[in-house]
């Protein structure tokens, strides 16, 4: 048969997303999904929406849902674009900035995605190693690059650089900065977030996602937010209607019970805390995690094994098979039942 594509396509592996087993037993702690519910509101706004409606297209440009977004966060509907999951708005940026050569700064490890869309646009993956404890890499500011991205709180560590490193950052590299911040409402701390900054600095975007604090990963909602002019060029890009009307609806009655979000939030840091310390007794070290995972390392200790056994248990952890991880497990914070069983089976697996 003829290669009908492009030789990079033909040369690259492509993203490997986290495993969906289709048995239901499973304790599943390894794609970072939210153990909580989404909001009765969105149950109800959905159940409202399912009519003849369905039969016309979308809004093309989200509006109903950049305005209650921009009422929010505190900006602008111009301020905002919306997409099918924060990965098609990846795409966008990559599509928008990154051509056949152009340089694409990252510290690693990161989300592994970021490497499959520059191969796709034959740009050029510029890898800077993050130091030992997952601080901001001084040399990242540096690179040359059309586009820097920093997944902020990082995964897989969980780890989140201060808005004061951010904002350096923003001011010293070269092209667009992009701040991903899947995990930012898990994050210890108020005004974590970078949204705020854009006023300041018109090289940046902010991305947002509703898969993981709204509970909302099978509707695929991803936000971006950045200066009026980015986001008119990022709109010439994406597809003519790239969110569907459930999405749009679902992601619109999230944003209006934040209470909810909130508390839930809130009941995955204090699992999160319960976890960090149980598996630190076991011996692994733990990074300080401001998302709704933990980073679990046993250095120099290959721990593949664990994760086939606990798979073999019926529970699901994250294992990387790469240089410099192949020590860690990522584990998603369930629930206080779901954490509970994960440690007592690895407990037994280690006794």
């Amino acid at each position: 048969m003829p290669d009908y594509f492009r030789p990079n396509i033909d040369a690259m592996t492509g993203y490997l997303p986290g495993e969906q087993p289709r048995d239901q037993n499973f304790i599943k702690l390894n794609t970072n999904e939210n153990p909580y519910p989404p909001s009765a509101k969105v149950y109800a706004a959905l159940r409202k929406a399912i009519n003849s409606s369905l039969r016309l297209y979308p809004e093309p440009l989200s509006d109903s849902l950049r305005s209650a977004a921009a009422a929010v966060y505190g900006v602008k509907p111009e301020n905002i674009i919306a997409g099918n999951g924060s990965d098609e708005i990846l795409s966008i940026l990559l599509r928008c900035f990154v051509g056949p050569g152009s340089r694409v700064a990252f510290p690693v490890p990161t989300y592994s995605l970021y490497d499959t869309l520059v191969e796709i646009q034959e740009g050029i993956s510029v890898r800077v190693e993050y130091p030992a404890d997952f601080s901001l890499p001084e040399a990242l500011a540096g690179q040359n690059s059309a586009l820097t991205f920093l997944c902020n709180p990082n995964a897989p560590s969980g780890t989140l650089v201060s808005l004061t490193n951010v904002a350096k950052l923003a001011g010293a590299v070269s092209g667009i900065l992009v701040v991903d911040e899947a995990y930012v409402d898990f994050a210890e701390s108020e005004g974590a977030s970078a949204i705020p900054l854009i006023r300041q600095f018109p090289n940046l975007v902010v991305m947002r996602t509703f898969s993981k604090s709204f509970s909302l990963a099978g509707m695929r909602i991803g936000l971006a937010f950045a200066s009026q002019e980015i986001i008119a060029g990022l709109m010439k890009v994406k597809d003519s209607y790239n969110l569907n009307r459930l999405s749009m609806v679902a992601a619109t009655a999230a944003l209006s019970d934040l209470a909810w979000m909130r508390r839930n939030s809130e009941r995955i840091r204090r699992s999160r805390k319960k976890l960090s310390a149980a598996l630190t007794r076991m011996g692994y070290q733990v990074y300080p995690s401001h998302a709704n995972f933990v980073l679990a390392r046993k250095q120099g200790e290959n721990l593949q094994s664990v994760y086939e056994e606990l798979k073999r248990r019926k529970i699901l952890v994250r294992y990387f098979d790469v240089l410099g991880l192949q020590d860690c497990l990522r584990i998603t914070v369930g629930t206080p039942k779901e954490v509970t069983s994960l440690l007592q089976e690895l407990s037994a697996i280690v006794s």
